[in-house]
């Protein structure tokens, strides 16, 4: 069998190979950091399993796990909780999708400590809910006026942020110019002459994002790392500021789009994409209710990139926060899923993903559940026991070479 330490080299060799150490000490953090930044792992062995229940084709998000939910505003300047990481997103079977976000609920109370007994009910709900939301055929979305609970208290803290106390944060004056901080661990300065190339670059290409009012102008740019899985690619953080409007910035991100871990498994035929970040913004923009706001692909020096605003609103729930508290959880998980099989079903029929009768199909079958309930419970027995051989070359500094 091939070592975790090839598997992984192998994936991350078309990533800037010294932004890797960073990558790696992220997933040596604990087993669930591990499985975040290891979605082509979780493929890979799932597409050699032969005892996997069947599953109608859908728009999958690709890395969906408990911290790939998270509150955004959106095109309409409105708030909302949904999926948000499309970087691996593609056409495969609905059941990977479920898969993937149930193993991470094990792993991530495993890392946690919470036990296998009290994992399980969250499980259960998870599963049950999407079910019962393909069968109602109805997508739904959540946003503060139609959230409960946990998630309805998180968007309204989120909705309270001001775009001043994210400026506050990233920037600070030189010489009575603002600028981004650089604090040489997630964000980082960038060669000159790349960096004229780069506000030359936003600065043509915000003049043709319609939904972009005013005239902006770059102050600043740097490099910029964010997540776990997404370490080694090209991430780039902007700060612009309106000749129009006093004191009005805005911040915007653009990440390489770099193919789907997922596409050597997936047998599936897949539409031919002008681009990577053309792939990624129309999948996302087919799954979510509402996009983030000026989400856009784009090409810069040949390669495919994706730009969007960044926002003081968007955030994660921290479930160190719900220690204990099980209702709570099983109600997030409740919200998740119900938030996974709107997007499986908002997408439907598109391109060659199954139309809603045959996901209520799919969903009224009672077998396949505890099926991948199993299959899920000891793929966490192979996540820890992949961590642990990945800890001990971590531990001999190969990693690090």
């Amino acid at each position: 069998m091939t070592s975790i330490h090839t598997r992984l080299t192998e994936f991350n060799k078309t990533r800037l190979q010294g932004m890797l150490p960073l990558k790696y000490q992220a997933m040596a953090i604990d087993v669930f950091c591990f499985y975040r930044g290891t979605c082509h792992l979780f493929y890979e062995d799932l597409a050699g399993t032969k005892a996997f229940p069947q599953s109608p084709p859908v728009w999958l998000c690709g890395d969906l796990h408990i911290e790939n939910f998270g509150s955004f505003k959106g095109d309409d300047r409105e708030e909302y909780f949904d999926l948000n990481d499309f970087d691996e997103a593609i056409l495969g079977p609905a059941a990977w999708e479920v898969a993937r976000m149930v193993t991470s609920i094990f792993v991530a109370f495993e890392s946690r400590g919470i036990k296998k007994p009290e994992a399980l009910p969250v499980v259960k709900v998870f599963l049950d809910t999407y079910r019962r939301t393909l069968i109602s055929g109805k997508a739904k979305s959540l946003d503060p006026r139609t959230a409960v609970g946990v998630v309805k208290t998180f968007l309204t803290t989120v909705k309270k942020r001001k775009q001043k106390e994210l400026l506050k944060r990233r920037t600070f004056k030189k010489n009575g110019k603002l600028m981004l901080l650089v604090d040489a661990q997630r964000h980082f300065d960038i060669e000159e002459s790349l960096k004229k190339d780069l506000v030359d670059f936003i600065e043509d290409t915000i003049t043709r994002i319609e939904c972009i009012k005013g005239n902006y102008k770059v102050l600043d740019c740097i490099f910029r790392i964010a997540g776990t899985g997404s370490i080694g690619v090209k991430r780039y953080l902007f700060l612009l500021k309106s000749q129009d409007e006093k004191k009005k910035y805005l911040l915007l991100g653009m990440k390489e789009a770099k193919p789907s871990a997922l596409k050597p498994y997936v047998e599936l035929e897949q539409p031919t994409w002008l681009s990577e970040a053309v792939r990624i913004t129309a999948i996302q923009e087919r799954m979510q209710n509402v996009s983030p706001a000026l989400l856009s692909p784009v090409i810069f020096k040949g390669e495919p990139y994706v730009i969007k605003q960044m926002q003081p609103s968007e955030d994660k729930i921290n479930f160190d926060n719900l220690d204990g508290r099980y209702a709570e959880i099983e109600r997030v998980a409740h919200d998740m899923a119900v938030l996974t099989a709107s997007a499986h079903l908002r997408s439907g029929g598109r391109e060659g993903s199954a139309i809603t009768d045959e996901l209520i199909a799919f969903a009224e079958d009672s077998q396949w559940p505890n099926a991948l309930l199993n299959y899920a419970d000891k793929y966490t027995t192979q996540v820890k026991k992949d961590y642990k051989a990945f800890m001990l070359d971590y531990k001999k500094g190969i990693y690090d070479k």
